[in-house]
């Protein structure tokens, strides 16, 4: 991922791991360890994907930054 956090710009990597289970879809997404660059070194975080009727996705990243130096 490229882009700007809490005004912090760098670089991450996710990790998307899913699978079915019985027609039940499991998913995890997870920041990369160590993965963060520039002013997002030190990203930890997972984000969650929400499919609604219709098939209509949203995202939330929990997220947490070390404080900036």
């Amino acid at each position: 991922m490229t882009g700007t956090l809490k005004g912090r710009n760098g670089t991450f990597l996710l990790h998307h791991v899913g699978i079915m289970d019985r027609g039940k879809p499991q998913l995890s997404i997870n920041v990369v360890p160590d993965s963060g660059t520039g002013q997002l070194t030190g990203i930890t975080g997972k984000m969650n994907i929400t499919i609604a009727d219709g098939g209509k996705h949203s995202y939330d990243f929990e997220y947490a930054l070390p404080d900036a130096k």
